[in-house]
């Protein structure tokens, strides 16, 4: 089977990450086309050996590059093509009709309950996406929360599917000799307790809650920040005004898996953590918690549709957190009193297995391959969609 990939961007960020990790784990013949930004995971996939396309797209709004993807996809004579994010979704969905491909899948990586990648859940961006939605043959959620969002939305469910997102559970172990050499390169203080924070540094996020419990925390506590974006100016700023910046560390954008870029990749920052804030109140996995868990971390989370799709007792070391700075750090400081604990991965880590997740996926790829077309039969007509 020939699939084509079609993303919005290719830089660090968990669908990004996500579909890397899926690739090496897929039994088929894949390559990729980002829509904008070939970033670091372009760099990844392209060691893999998975082909990568730039479609070089200005914008939202730059319908020249629906014809270009169109014809890339026809001479590609790929088998299926899957859509990734929000664009991608829009824009790949009706390419690979117009080009003749009708086994067309979709994962919905962000939806929440008031935006979706940062865009408010209006009328249009509901109307656009339903509208193309009906191009494909299933969409595809990454845990049964957004399932019933897309419900919710108008999705019809026979056109659901719920694959989760999946992590290599190896590669998080908590390895006590990776812990202290990233602990030593990082220059923390022998005896910190390291709260680490993983994710784009976007106002959704609200890592500011994170700051702010750090400055209400015994001076040994220091906040271990990995990942980029708009916000971290603000975020240093708050740090300087709460008077913690001397104990907030900024890691940057860090790789889930090896690909040659300096310092040290996620896992072994997870290592180097002692437990994991995401304050986060709106998600569609909780990928980053996930993550955290499969390091043996105790985890404070806001929102996290991945544990609370599941029994308690699975993730017993992760505790939910309403509230701001300051019940957060009464929650650190409970966790912190507790003492010590055991650095292995609960049964929720191993239950979102990556090889899991493909197995999965490939039943879907099989399904769409081989279904009848049904609402998705007429050939669709470029006429009346608008840019997203």
């Amino acid at each position: 089977m020939r699939t084509l990939h079609v993303i919005t961007g290719l830089g660090v960020g968990g669908a990004e990450q996500q579909l890397r990790l899926l690739l090496r784990h897929l039994p088929v013949d894949s390559e990729v086309v980002t829509l904008t930004n070939p970033g670091a995971v372009a760099d990844g996939l392209a060691a893999d050996g998975v082909p990568v396309h730039h479609l070089a797209m200005s914008g939202n709004r730059d319908l020249a590059a629906l014809p270009r993807l169109v014809r890339l996809i026809r001479s590609g004579g790929y088998d299926l093509v899957h859509t990734h994010l929000y664009r991608a979704c829009v824009y790949g969905r009706l390419a690979a009709r117009l080009a003749g491909v009708r086994a067309v899948v979709a994962t919905e990586h962000s939806l929440g309950d008031t935006q979706m990648e940062g865009r408010r859940l209006g009328a249009g961006v509901r109307a656009l996406y339903l509208a193309t939605e009906r191009l494909g043959r299933a969409t595809v959620a990454v845990s049964p929360t957004v399932a019933e969002r897309l419900r919710r939305w108008g999705v019809p469910e026979p056109r659901i599917e719920v694959v989760p997102n999946g992590i290599d559970v190896d590669r998080f172990r908590f390895d006590p000799v990776r812990r202290h050499r990233t602990r030593q390169r990082l220059g923390l203080p022998e005896d910190a307790y390291v709260v680490g924070g993983i994710g784009r540094l976007a106002a959704g996020k609200r890592f500011d809650v994170a700051v702010r419990a750090l400055a209400l925390a015994p001076p040994d506590h220091w906040l271990l920040l990995v990942g980029g974006g708009p916000e971290e100016s603000i975020l240093r700023r708050a740090a300087h005004d709460a008077g913690v910046a001397d104990r907030v560390l900024f890691a940057g954008e860090r790789p889930y898996l090896p690909d040659g870029s300096p310092g040290p990749d996620l896992p072994s920052l997870a290592s180097a953590m002692d437990l994991l804030v995401s304050p986060s109140p709106e998600e569609a996995f909780g990928l980053a918690i996930v993550e955290a868990l499969a390091a043996g971390l105790p985890v404070l989370y806001a929102s996290c549709p991945a544990i609370e799709d599941l029994p308690a007792e699975a993730a017993a070391g992760a505790l939910r957190v309403r509230g701001g700075p300051e019940e957060f750090a009464r929650a650190l400081a409970a966790v912190r009193a507790a003492g010590p604990v055991s650095r292995t991965a609960p049964r929720a880590a191993h239950h979102y297995c990556i090889t899991r997740s493909a197995a999965q996926l490939m039943d879907v790829y099989a399904a769409a391959v081989a279904g009848p077309a049904g609402p998705a039969s007429s050939s669709p007509s470029p006429q009346g969609v608008s840019s997203p």
